[in-house]
This record gives structure tokens, C-alpha cells and sequence, in this order.
């Protein structure tokens, strides 16, 4: 099968679609794109879970070291001021966490803006395509109408002019069956008419979930962006409680960067299969939802030497009839204007109509020829599967940069609190203040010594 032009598959894509795939029975599934298929289904769901496995054991993990932190640690001698060995390593070891994971959000911007990228291109390809076959529609009732139009009001009146000439009147009929015979031709070139299968609405359908996945990952992002940022400062400033709020709120973003990268992992396998050989898919896709023949689809998603047009005799006999339409006009013209000259006014009319005829007869090849349709598609397929993917991927990367960073954070933020000076609850409070238990201290001793 041709290749679309432009179009080949990734090295991303060969790498991904020759991962093993199983169902939750372990059986092997094959890689070929079936999501119809309960045993495919399965199997990009176990790809899934590994992510759920993932923040399982990162879970586990946390816990088992904070309960080791917490209940086998070394007690500290009675008014020992001095920090534990290692103290400055556990810090130094969150913060450089937590900016490897503002490193991964610059990823993940990155990812998600390429992904909308691949979204818009195929979202302009869907639109393309539609403004295309909704011009050959258009183009096909113009003509027909004014072919009609023409039988029905000129023709019949100059049929009326000459009939005391019987060959001139059968000339005029003559052509009145050519005019009615390419009216039919062209009403057959309108394939798309009355399919129940819109692109625009696919295109904003498409655009709608693609607007609100982005959304989505840019509070994501700027989510975890805050609680790196909040939790630098809570250990710079040595803030008890806004360490305690960062932490809480570290978990919660562990367990949405998991889920995150369960759905994009899964989603990244499924694209490549489909990537490998789209070809199939759509064409058997499209034919459901459509009803067309597969010629007309193998036409316009191969557009090779191998596929004929489909409408090629169609478009010939509609020529041939427009060619005969004009030839038995110029003969009414040249025979009937000298003896009947009210017979030029509607002969002029009729040939001006066989004119526009023309020209939307030669669009009408344009926009039929695979070429258009074709380039779209094209255009499609490597907005999904070049720059779609490589966002995925991007995101994929972020979403394993924030977790190992969260872990590795959660588990440092309780030592490092175990770290803070006891006076941490007073630091911003105000020596003047006979609140302050130090100023009211010496507020007793000045009483004591008067």
C-alpha cells in the first residue's frame, strides 16, 4: 500500500509497535491496531497498570522508609543541639529532587505543546478535507441545477422558435438529451453527499477533547511547578508547616504523575500500532461509517498507479456530452440565426451556460483527482504520528522525571523537618513582642531585679 506523501513511519514508532503485548491472561496479543478487539483492549490496559504497579510500589516504599526513619532511629542525647550526621546530605538530596522535577516540567510544557501541535495538524487536515469535498457538493448542484435550468427555460424556447424546421428541432433536442445525459454523469460525482460522516464534526470533536487534555496538563504542571517551588522555600526559610502542607501535597501529585503515566504510556503503544500501518484501519473504518465503495476510499487513501480513478468514465462521458453540447450549438448558430433571429438570444444564453458548465467541469477534475484528498490525509497522519507522539513521549519522560522526584522527595522532607531548630515556630517573630516567650523572659528578670 502507497504511503501518504511525506509520511513514514518513526524509528518511535517501529521501537514501541515491536513491544510484547499480553491480555490479562499473560497470552500473547498480536500488535496489530484492533481496538474493537477485547484481547487488544486488555492489553493496552495491563500497560497501563503498570503504572498503578508503579505507584504501588513507590508507595510501599515511602512507607517502609518512613516507618524505618521514624522507629529506628537513634535517640538524641537530653539538650543536644547539635544536627545528626548526614542532615546536610538529606537536604541537599530533596533539593536536588525537586529540581530534577522542575527540569521534567520543563519537559512536560514542552511535550504538551508539541502534542497540540500534532492535534491542530491533524485538526487542519480533517477541515481541508472537508472544505474540499464540500466544494465538489457545491460544485456538482451548481452545475446540474444550471444544466437544468437550461433545459427547462432555453432549450425548450428555442425548441418553440424552430419548429417550422423539423431538423433544426431535432438538433435542439439533441441537445436536450446531451445536456440531461452529462446532468446525470455529474450527479454521480458527488460521493460524499448525504454521508453520514462529517470531518468538520470529527475536527471539532477532535479539537474539543484536545482543548480540554491540555488544559488538563497545564494545571498539572503548573500543580507541581508550586509545590517545588513552595517546598524550596519552606526548607530555605526552615518552615515547619509549609514543609508538612508541600508533603501532603507532594503525594497527591505522585499518584496523578503515576496515572498520567499510565495513560500516556498506553496511549503512546495503541498510536504506534495504528502509526505502523494506518492504511487498513481507516480504510475499513471509513467504509463502515461512510458506506462508500472501496474503490472510491483505495483511490483516495493509496492514490497510486495501482488504483484507478473511480470516476474517470464518469467525467469522460460528462466531457464527451458538453463537447456535443457545444458542437450542435454552433451548428443551431451557424444554420438557424440567419432564418430565425429570435432564436440568438437564447442560443447566447445557452452558450454562456455551457461555458460556466465548463470551467466547473475542469474544477471538478481538480478537486476529484486523489491528489488533494490525498495530501491531507497525509498531513493527518504525521500530525498524529510524528509530532502527536513525540509529545506523548515527551510527556512520558516528564511524568517518570515528577515521580522519581516526589519519591525521592517524600522520602527526605521528614528528615529534613527532624532537622529544623526548635525556634522554627518564632522566626518571624518580633523581638518587641511581650509575646515573644524570650522578651517576656526578660520582661520577669527586669520586674525581679526592681
Amino acid at each position: 500500500m502507497g504511503a501518504p506523501p511525506g509520511y513514514r513511519p518513526s524509528a518511535w514508532v517501529h521501537l514501541l509497535h515491536q513491544l510484547p503485548r499480553a491480555d490479562f491472561q499473560l497470552r500473547p496479543v498480536p500488535s496489530g491496531f484492533a481496538p474493537q478487539e477485547q484481547e487488544y483492549q486488555q492489553a493496552l490496559l495491563l500497560v497501563a497498570a503498570l503504572a498503578g504497579l508503579g505507584l504501588g510500589l513507590s508507595l510501599i516504599f515511602i512507607a517502609v522508609y518512613l516507618i524505618r526513619f521514624c522507629c529506628c532511629r537513634p535517640p538524641e542525647p537530653p539538650g543536644s543541639k547539635t544536627p545528626s550526621p548526614g542532615g546536610g546530605c538529606v537536604t541537599w538530596s530533596c533539593i536536588v529532587a525537586l529540581l530534577a522535577g522542575c527540569i521534567g516540567i520543563g519537559i512536560g510544557f514542552y511535550g504538551n505543546s508539541e502534542t497540540s501541535d500534532g492535534v491542530s495538524q491533524l485538526s487542519s487536515a480533517l477541515l481541508h478535507a472537508n472544505h474540499t469535498l464540500s466544494a465538489i457538493d457545491h460544485l456538482v448542484l451548481e452545475t446540474v441545477e444550471r444544466l437544468g435550468e437550461a433545459v427547462r427555460t432555453e432549450l425548450t424556447t428555442l425548441e418553440e422558435v424552430l419548429e417550422p424546421r423539423t431538423e433544426l428541432v431535432a438538433a435542439a433536442r439533441g441537445a436536450r438529451r446531451q445536456a440531461e445525459a452529462a446532468a446525470q454523469q455529474l450527479q454521480g460525482l458527488a460521493f460524499w453527499q448525504g454521508v453520514p460522516l462529517s470531518p468538520l464534526q470529527v475536527a471539532e470533536d477532535v479539537s474539543f477533547v484536545e482543548e480540554y487534555r491540555w488544559l488538563a496538563y497545564v494545571l498539572l504542571l503548573l500543580l507541581e511547578l508550586l509545590v517545588c517551588l513552595f517546598t524550596l522555600l519552606g526548607l530555605a526559610k526552615q518552615s515547619k508547616w509549609l514543609v508538612i502542607v508541600m508533603t501532603v501535597m507532594s503525594l497527591l501529585v505522585l499518584v496523578l504523575s503515576w496515572g498520567s503515566m499510565g495513560l500516556e504510556a498506553a496511549t503512546a503503544v495503541g498510536l504506534s500500532d495504528f502509526c505502523s500501518n494506518p492504511d487498513p484501519y481507516v480504510l475499513n473504518l471509513t467504509q463502515e461509517e461512510t458506506g462508500l465503495s472501496s474503490d472510491i476510499l483505495s483511490y483516495y487513501f493509496l492514490c497510486n498507479q495501482a488504483v484507478s480513478n473511480p470516476f474517470q468514465q464518469r467525467l469522460t462521458l460528462s466531457q464527451r456530452a458538453l463537447a456535443n453540447i457545444h458542437s450542435q450549438l454552433l451548428g443551431l448558430e451557424r444554420e438557424a440565426v440567419p432564418q430565425f433571429p429570435s432564436a440568438q438570444k437564447p442560443l447566447l444564453s445557452l452558450e454562456e451556460t455551457l461555458n460556466v458548465t465548463e470551467g466547473n467541469f475542469h474544477q471538478l477534475v481538480a478537486l476529484l483527482h486523489c491528489r488533494g484528498l490525498h495530501k491531507d490525509y497525509g498531513a493527518a497522519l504525521r500530525g498524529l504520528c510524528e509530532d502527536a507522539l513525540e509529545g506523548l513521549l515527551f510527556l512520558l519522560l516528564f511524568s517518570l522525571l515528577s515521580a522519581g522526584a516526589l519519591a525521592t522527595a517524600l522520602c527526605s522532607l521528614p528528615r529534613a523537618w527532624a532537622l529544623f531548630p526548635p525556634s522554627d515556630d518564632y522566626d518571624d517573630t518580633d523581638d518587641d513582642d511581650p509575646f515573644n516567650p524570650q522578651e517576656s523572659k526578660r520582661f520577669v528578670q527586669w520586674q525581679s531585679s526592681i
